[in-house]
């Protein structure tokens, strides 16, 4: 007989994944037990548990399959993560805001002049890689609006990554929906008093590395790293959507209206 939801309609097929945390396998084996699950090939939603580094290694490694997740936090952080709870899964899923998110594409250029490509959910960091301070020149749409920025690094930052390393670096928190993407220093020198820029989330960004071999600069898009870059431009890709579920009384929208408040 098949699992239904509260009303008869029937159930999404549901596959889980967890991390290697132990609170997550146990979770993992504790609603395996109680619900009926399939291969991630068979799935309607995946059901993720760990916390917010392996939300994001789920959605990008299933970028391709545009499936929803549910994730449930059994890890450090959990802002982009339900609280847990092995009871009334399937009702959770039926009532389950949907926040879409697109991802930013970053395509770098090395002093050797290879080129690389990525995405990035929560952002695109430019960190140097020495004790020598970065020196980069930045442009908005071919418009440059810096000659030169003296610092540790640069971002651009989705609102989904806006209160993760963008708010450590003191960039604003962006509420979904807004349209718009953060432009943030990282210990910026000059000019000093920089804090950032809130740009409209159709523009592309470029980044241009002075004296990128005595001052060698790496960019980061989430987990994927790029040495030694020369050049690197980063625009959000909205060919690209991903599908978060959230519960209706805690969703992702919520969350970050209230993170702006937090002491």
């Amino acid at each position: 007989m098949s699992v239904t939801e509260s009303g008869g309609a029937p159930a999404p097929k549901i596959a889980i994944v967890a991390s290697e945390a132990e609170a997550a396998q146990a979770a993992l084996a504790d609603l395996q037990r109680r619900y009926p699950t399939v291969p991630l090939d068979e799935a309607d939603v995946i059901v993720a548990l760990g916390g917010d580094g392996f939300m994001l290694e789920t959605l990008h490694r299933h970028l391709e399959r545009h499936l929803p997740i549910f994730g449930m936090h059994r890890g450090s952080v959990g802002f982009l993560m339900n609280s847990y709870s092995p009871d009334h899964l399937f009702e959770r899923l039926a009532k389950a805001d949907t926040e879409r998110l697109h991802p930013l594409a970053m395509q770098a250029t090395t002093t050797d002049g290879k080129c690389h490509q990525a995405l990035a959910i929560n952002e695109v960091a430019l960190l140097r890689q020495t004790r020598q301070m970065a020196k980069i020149r930045i442009s908005v749409d071919g418009v440059r609006r810096m000659d030169e920025l003296m610092c540790d690094g640069v971002m651009v930052a989705t609102p989904a990554g806006s209160t993760a390393y963008n708010l450590s670096a003191h960039g604003p928190i962006i509420p979904f929906g807004s349209g718009v993407l953060a432009l943030t220093p990282i210990s910026a020198f000059r000019p000093r008093r920089w804090r950032g820029a809130i740009l409209p989330h159709h523009v592309t960004v470029t980044f241009e590395m002075l004296e990128p071999q005595k001052r060698p600069i790496s960019a980061g898009a989430d987990f994927i790293e790029v040495r030694n870059v020369m050049r690197v431009e980063v625009r959000e890709t909205r060919e690209v959507s991903l599908s978060l579920l959230f519960d209706h009384e805690h969703n992702l929208s919520e969350r970050v209206l209230k993170e702006q408040f937090e002491s």
